[in-house]
C-alpha cells in the first residue's frame, strides 16, 4: 500500500514538473495559466505579409491553371489547351525576414511572371515589392519592400535540422485569399519529395496543419516564433487541405536566400555522375550490400567522381556524415553545396564502405542524341521492342558498347519495365553487351530480377525486369 501511494505522489510530482517546464519554456500561457497560442502569433504575425501579384497569364479551361500554387502541377504535354496571353491576379503569402531591409522571403511560383507585387501587412498597411532575384529549383524568392525609412518585424529563421516527427508547428499565410490565418499542427514527416519536378531540389517539412492555396510563401514556425520552413505546396485531390502540407526547410532558405544575395542565383554544384534510386530488386539483382541510397550508374570522364576513385556500381550512402536513402538526397546535398567546395562521399562496393573526398565544380547541362533504324531483332523476355545492332550512323556508335532500341510498342511488356525507344542496351547484370545475341542469351541465362544497363540520352541507368 505504501509502495502505491509513493508511485502516485511521484508521478504527481513529474506531472508538476513537466508542466512548470512548458510554462517557463516552449509552451506559451496567458494569466490562469490557459494553454494558448495567442502570445506566440501575437509575436510572429506582424512578420506574415499577404502577397498579391498582377501578371500576365494565359487563359485557360481549367481555372486552376490561373493559380500560382496549382497552375505548376498542369503542365507538360497533357496541360489543357491555352489561348492568348491574358490579364491575371494571383495571392500568395510571405515573411519577413530582415526588417531593416525589408526582405521578404516566398515562393518563386507565388511570384513567376508578376508585373506588380502588392504586400500587405498584418495590420493592412499596403507596399509595393520588388521582385530581387527567384530560383525555380528551390521554388524561392527574395522581394523587398518599397518603404524608405520603414521598418519591419521578422521572424528570425531557425534549424530545421532539429525537428522532429511530433513536433508542434504553426502555418501562417493567405488561404483562399481569406485574409491573414494561422493553423496547428505536428510534423509529420520529414525528408519529403514531391515527385512533381525531378529537376527540382525538395527536401519537404511534412505537416498535418492546414495549408490551402494562398498559403503559398506563407510562415511555418515552432512554437518559440523561429521560422522552420515556408509553406509551398499540398497534396490533394480536390484542390484543398486533406491535412498533408508541404513546407521548405529553413536551412535550405537560409543557404538559397545567401547565395541569391552574394551571387544573383544559387551555384549549384555537381560531381560528374549519373545516379538511380537503390530498390530491393536492384539490390538482389546486382548483389549490392544496401537497399538504400544512390546508386552510381554512370562517371563524367576527367569529373572529380572520377578522380575521387568513385566508380559505376557504387552506392552513395552519405555526404558528410549525413545519410543518403535516394536520389532526391543526394542532389539535394551536392546541388546545394556551392562550386569550388569540397564533400566527403561514403561508398558502398562490394560490401565494404569507402569515404573519399571530391571537389564539387559548377552544375552544367547535358545533351541528348537521336539515332535512324537498322535491321531490327527482337528478345523474347523485351517483347514489344525492336532491337538491333548499334548503327554505325549512331551518335553513340564507336562510344559506347550496346544494342539499340529503336522502338517500344505501348503497354508492351518492354514498355512496362520502362523501355524506351532510343535506348542502347549495354550490360546485364553487369556484364557487357555488344550484340542482339548477346543480350538473348544473358537474358535467358539469368534470374529475374534481372538488372537491365542502358544508356538515355547521354546517361546511364538500370531497368529492372522481373
Amino acid at each position: 500500500m505504501k509502495r502505491n501511494v509513493l508511485l502516485v505522489a511521484t508521478g504527481m510530482i513529474i506531472a508538476i514538473a513537466v508542466l512548470a517546464a512548458l510554462r517557463a519554456t516552449a509552451w506559451p500561457f496567458k494569466e490562469g495559466e490557459t494553454p494558448t497560442l495567442a502570445p506566440l502569433l501575437e509575436r510572429v504575425t506582424p512578420a506574415v505579409v499577404n502577397i498579391a501579384v498582377i501578371g500576365s497569364a494565359t487563359e485557360s479551361r481549367n481555372p486552376l491553371l490561373d493559380d500560382p500554387f496549382f497552375g505548376r502541377f498542369f503542365e507538360g504535354p497533357d496541360a489543357p489547351l491555352a489561348q492568348p496571353s491574358v490579364p491575371r491576379q494571383s495571392i500568395g503569402s510571405g515573411v519577413i525576414i530582415d526588417g531593416d531591409q525589408g526582405l521578404v522571403v516566398t515562393n518563386h511560383h507565388v511570384v513567376q511572371g508578376a508585373d506588380s507585387i502588392v504586400v500587405t501587412l498584418s495590420d493592412r498597411r499596403e507596399f509595393n515589392a520588388m521582385l530581387i532575384v527567384s530560383d525555380a529549383g528551390t521554388d524561392v524568392a527574395l522581394l523587398r519592400v518599397m518603404a524608405d525609412g520603414a521598418a519591419f518585424s521578422e521572424i528570425p529563421i531557425g534549424d530545421s535540422s532539429g525537428l522532429a516527427v511530433g513536433d508542434y508547428v504553426v502555418a501562417i499565410g493567405n488561404p483562399f485569399g481569406l485574409g491573414q490565418t494561422a493553423t496547428a499542427g505536428i510534423v509529420s514527416a520529414l525528408g519529403r519529395h514531391s515527385g512533381v519536378n525531378v529537376e527540382s531540389y525538395e527536401d519537404f517539412i511534412q505537416t498535418d496543419a492546414s495549408i490551402n492555396p494562398g498559403n503559398s510563401g506563407g510562415a511555418l514556425v515552432d512554437i518559440n516564433g523561429q521560422l522552420l520552413g515556408v509553406n509551398t505546396a499540398i497534396l490533394s485531390g480536390t484542390g484543398g487541405n486533406i491535412g498533408i502540407g508541404f513546407a521548405i526547410p529553413s536551412n535550405m532558405v537560409r543557404e538559397v536566400v545567401q547565395q541569391l544575395l552574394e551571387h544573383g542565383n544559387v551555384q549549384r554544384g555537381r560531381i560528374g555522375i549519373a545516379i538511380q534510386d537503390v530498390t530491393p530488386g536492384l539490390a538482389q539483382a546486382l548483389e549490392l550490400a544496401t537497399d538504400r541510397g544512390a546508386l552510381v550508374t554512370q562517371i563524367e570522364p576527367g569529373s572529380s567522381a572520377e578522380q575521387a576513385g568513385i566508380e559505376p556500381g557504387d552506392v552513395i550512402v552519405a555526404i558528410d556524415g549525413q545519410p543518403i536513402d535516394n536520389t532526391a538526397d543526394l542532389r539535394n546535398e551536392i546541388g546545394l553545396t556551392r562550386a569550388g567546395g569540397s564533400v566527403e562521399v561514403t561508398t558502398m562496393r562490394g560490401g565494404e564502405r569507402n569515404t573519399v573526398r571530391a571537389t564539387v565544380a559548377a552544375e552544367s547541362a547535358g545533351g541528348a542524341a537521336r539515332a535512324r533504324a537498322a535491321d531490327p531483332a527482337s528478345v523474347s523476355l523485351l517483347a514489344g521492342a525492336t532491337i538491333m545492332e548499334l548503327p554505325a550512323d549512331h551518335p553513340a556508335y564507336g562510344r559506347v558498347r550496346g544494342v539499340w532500341v529503336s522502338a517500344v510498342s505501348a503497354g508492351s511488356a518492354a514498355a512496362r519495365f520502362d523501355l524506351r525507344a532510343d535506348d542502347v542496351i549495354t550490360g546485364v547484370n553487369r556484364e557487357p553487351i555488344t550484340s542482339v545475341s548477346d543480350l538473348a542469351s544473358a537474358l535467358n541465362d539469368a534470374r529475374p530480377p534481372i538488372a537491365l544497363q542502358v544508356q538515355r540520352e547521354g546517361r546511364s541507368l538500370f531497368l529492372l525486369v522481373r
